[in-house]
């Protein structure tokens, strides 16, 4: 397999040099040049699978032949999950109609650890073997920074800087950040939103010369090993529920913020997972879902909520789709990134929202409805939902057996649970006595320039 650009200014690179490079060099996102299909006798075959195994499956198609990753994946797949505390890693239980995809047991009880244990150790086997280094440079709206800390911490030639807005994200996503103090990791509190963050990331890595200088690589879901990482626990939850009935189709229900984790899902239908819809589930930041009733992607103000990880009005992985619903044009893709970027929208035809319409149905939930869920289901099922799974929950609505993403423990967000249920969520142990540890942070304001000479100034 080879990765081209969105914006098709890359020509044709390996696997291994797509995660390298994180952030296309044209600007744009890679993609593979085509998406691998998955027959019903794979299927079937995949169901029986744990989800080591079927990660095995899954991404082998997607990487380029004869390199080192291809040999070593069994190993590297063992790694990543081996810090995983439950031993389906993802497991599916049961919530009254719905079903419950678990994708909070690993390190820092986040989604965002399925791609990031795996996307840690593939930068360490590749530095190794070219006898390299790698700055990581990412912004993280409250789970990825975490992930990406752990995923990566004390490894030999990785430096990783993560941005955060300052005082936005909840007190234990602050903590799992700034708590670690190894000498590879640097914390900055951003004097702004996710976006602003995300803009300076992408800034300095569309400065090409500093971004070779310093050798950065990113751990957003800009990069595509992000993506196809999570693309597993799709395949993983439908043959759960489904038993591996090739013709039994589901819905899955998506809080996203940066359309990352909802695209790995629409890979997973492009591939021939049998998807009846995927549920785009937002807080009041509802770009995605005034997208999808009216076609026109307008930026806004980001709102404070107490599902603070969605807290974004510019969602990244959302130019990977467009992508695909413009034909697989990047002339078209540049056309409209450039005109949000200069006016703050961009506009598709009716046909094509009506296209989008046939994948993915959106919904916007409050913040009222969220705390209601979290209750109800506390009551109903005895299960506690973390702000951001109530938020698909409540937007799967009465579809039953829709499958609901889990995407973080509910202890993470003890204030807002504690409002809904009156009682604080049991402390995992992994959260134990965190907020008494010792922090490092450095506060910026929303600058680039600011950020550069910090990064100037820790690694000389």
């Amino acid at each position: 397999m080879r990765y081209i650009s969105t914006r098709g200014g890359v020509a044709p690179i390996s696997f291994s040099q797509a995660v390298m490079m994180g952030l296309a060099t044209d600007g744009g996102l890679l993609l593979p040049e085509r998406i691998p299909t998955v027959s019903a006798e794979q299927l079937r075959a995949w169901a029986g699978l744990s989800f080591q195994q079927l990660a095995i499956q899954v991404i082998t198609p997607f990487l380029t032949p004869g390199e080192a990753v291809s040999d070593r994946l069994p190993e590297l797949v063992e790694r990543s999950f081996a810090t995983f505390s439950h031993p389906d890693i993802t497991p599916v239980t049961r919530a009254g109609d719905h079903w419950i995809l678990e994708l909070f047991h690993g390190p820092t009880l986040a989604f965002k650890d399925v791609a990031l244990q795996f996307l840690g150790n593939l930068f360490e086997m590749l530095l190794k073997a070219e006898g390299g280094r790698l700055n990581i440079l990412g912004a993280t709206s409250g789970d990825t920074g975490s992930a990406a800390i752990h995923g990566v911490r004390g490894r030999e030639g990785i430096h990783v800087f993560i941005l955060h807005p300052h005082n936005r994200v909840s007190p234990i996503q602050e903590r799992q950040m700034t708590s670690v103090l190894d000498a590879n990791v640097h914390n900055i509190a951003i004097r702004g939103s996710f976006d602003d963050g995300q803009t300076i990331v992408k800034t300095l890595f569309n400065d090409l010369a500093f971004k070779d200088a310093y050798r950065l690589g990113a751990v957003n879901s800009i990069n595509w090993a992000r993506i196809l990482a999570q693309i597993v626990y799709f395949f993983y939850a439908w043959g759960r529920v489904t038993g591996g009935d090739p013709h039994q189709k589901v819905l899955f229900s998506v809080p996203t913020g940066n359309f990352g984790d909802i695209f790995a899902g629409y890979m997973a239908l492009r591939m021939g997972l049998p998807v009846e819809r995927l549920i785009l589930a937002t807080n009041r930041n509802d770009i995605l879902v005034r997208f999808m009733e009216s076609g026109e992607y307008r930026t806004g103000e980001v709102n404070p909520t107490i599902s603070p990880s969605m807290d974004i009005q510019i969602s990244s992985n959302f130019e990977r789709y467009l992508y695909y619903l413009l034909d697989e044009d990047p002339a078209a893709v540049r056309g409209e990134m450039e005109r949000l970027r200069v006016e703050g929208v961009f506009a598709v035809s009716e046909a094509r929202r009506r296209q989008a319409g046939e994948i993915f149905s959106a919904r916007r939930v409050g913040e009222e409805e969220t705390l209601a869920r979290i209750q109800a289901t506390w009551e109903r099922h005895g299960v506690l939902l973390d702000p951001h799974t109530a938020v698909g929950v409540e937007a799967a609505g009465n579809e039953p057996g829709a499958i609901c993403l889990a995407t973080a423990h509910a202890a993470k967000f003890a204030e807002a649970v504690h409002r809904a249920v009156g009682f604080d969520p049991p402390v995992p142990p992994p959260l134990e006595g965190l907020l008494e540890r010792p922090t490092r942070c450095r506060i910026l304001d929303p600058d680039p320039e600011a950020v550069r000479a910090f990064i100037r100034e820790v690694l000389g």
